[in-house]
């Protein structure tokens, strides 16, 4: 549905949140682009996306803040936090590019945002999840407002929980032209970090209304877990989250002074339980050793950015239990096997971007060589590139699925972390599982399934 530029809806401000819609989602009934492919928009824009980065919005709470789950739910919030905390658990949703950029695509949106949602909806009350975490672009292609309402609205119209979401390069890259109040990241922070309770004009006639996390980056407080969510900036490789080696100067290091207070509040108050950091841009994306073997796929490693993290990381003495990402539009398991504060732990670095937009092969032929995929556990070490800072043993490629759609079902509790991706159209939901990640807390170990 694209609605013509000069119509302005009135956007009241509600006392209580709403999230899916009561009565049932009709077949869709169109889909209305003004470009016919991603190839198209990416000529007419060259080469910019490799070099375009834009400011990152300060957030509108201090750096050592949190946005509790409480406070999404409204006045049930309380509750909804007890009955999680009485069920020893929470479960959430993860995936990234979900937004499709033609009508072609959009079935396949569809059918992750109705598993999901039917998960929600078939699942006992102490097993439901209780949010979604995006992973990034959401609208594609360049996050404009007149396409918040297919690519968003009207696919998860009926998932019945809190959305949150940290932008991906599709939904902060400037298209030249663009007037300062259309810019991609105004209209993501309308619809993602209202400071109020209301629907927007770009949510059309369904009552979902903006989300109200605090920023573009924010840590999500909930039981049993804080998701520290980074925006790793507009291009299309690498991800960028500070001008740090000061080649990136529309970017402030805000976003490094937000991670260092997030990691020293973890280690002041010895908080006991999961920590998740999340980035659009994944740290590792399979590539193979040798040209001989093919080349990448469509995106590479940010091994600049992981840099950045593990600094900080070291410096406060607090690492992740896991990774996730999205950006390449497959799924891959990393297990990343390092020295840490003098213990060894195991840490997953899982990339899941291929909640509808597309699936991605993780090799393709390079000049008239086949491309050659990895085994599953195989020592991928090379792609920290040279002098990675972390005391890394071994980089494992422990699974992948680079031919299907799906989503991260993740389940927390006082004692483990499990990350287990589900396929999508593959099986029936009760075996759609393809994987399952299992971190024990206490020592940042992989246990067995």
């Amino acid at each position: 549905m694209v609605r013509p530029a000069h119509v302005k809806l009135i956007q009241p401000v509600f006392h209580e949140p709403i999230f899916g819609e009561d009565g049932s989602s009709p077949d869709p009934t169109g889909f209305s682009t003004s470009h016919p492919s991603d190839s198209a928009l990416y000529k007419q824009i060259g080469d910019l996306s490799k070099k375009n980065v834009v400011a990152v919005p300060k957030s509108r709470i201090a750096a050592d803040q949190m946005f509790a789950l409480a406070e999404a739910y409204g006045s049930h919030g309380a509750q909804i936090v007890k009955k999680i905390t009485d069920a020893g658990k929470v479960i959430f949703h993860a995936f990234g590019d979900s937004g499709a950029s033609n009508a072609g695509k959009y079935p396949n949106e569809l059918r992750v945002a109705d598993q999901v949602t039917l998960d929600c909806m078939s699942s006992e009350e102490d097993d439901r999840a209780a949010f979604l975490f995006h992973l990034g672009d959401v609208v594609y292609n360049f996050g404009e407002a007149r396409y918040y309402y297919d690519q968003f609205y009207e696919p998860f119209r009926n998932y019945p929980a809190p959305i949150f979401a940290i932008p991906g390069n599709h939904d902060s890259f400037v298209v030249p032209g663009t007037k300062p109040a259309d810019t991609p990241l105004v209209t993501f922070q309308r619809n993602f970090c209202n400071p109020q309770t209301v629907i927007t004009a770009e949510a059309g006639s369904l009552h979902r209304t903006a989300m109200t996390q605090p920023g573009v980056y924010f840590t999500l407080e909930a039981p049993f877990v804080r998701i520290i969510g980074l925006f790793s900036n507009a291009l299309e490789d690498p991800g960028v989250i500070s001008n740090l080696e000061k080649k990136w100067s529309a970017v402030s290091d805000v976003q490094l002074e937000f991670l260092r207070a997030q990691l020293r509040r973890i280690k002041q108050e010895k908080y006991p339980g999961a920590v998740i950091l999340t980035t659009h841009h994944p740290p590792f994306s399979y590539s193979p050793p040798s040209k001989s073997k093919g080349s990448g796929g469509n995106h590479g490693s940010s091994t600049a950015m992981l840099r950045q993290i593990d600094t900080i990381c070291h410096e406060e003495g607090i690492y992740p239990h896991a990774f996730l990402s999205a950006h390449a539009h497959n799924m891959q398991r990393y297990t990343r096997i390092m020295q840490f504060e003098g213990k060894e732990i195991n840490v997953p670095f899982i990339v899941c971007g291929d909640g509808g937009h597309n699936v991605n092969s993780l090799v393709r032929p390079r000049k008239g060589q086949p491309a050659v995929e990895p085994h599953p556990g195989q020592d991928v070490k090379y792609l920290e590139g040279k002098n990675p800072l972390a005391k890394v043993k071994h980089l494992i490629l422990a699974k992948y699925d680079d031919h299907n759609y799906g989503y991260l079902r993740i389940h927390v509790d006082k004692k483990y972390l499990k990350i287990g991706f589900h396929q999508v159209g593959v099986r029936t939901l009760a075996q759609s599982r393809y994987d399952m990640a299992t971190v024990r807390l206490e020592d940042h170990h992989l246990v067995a399934n």
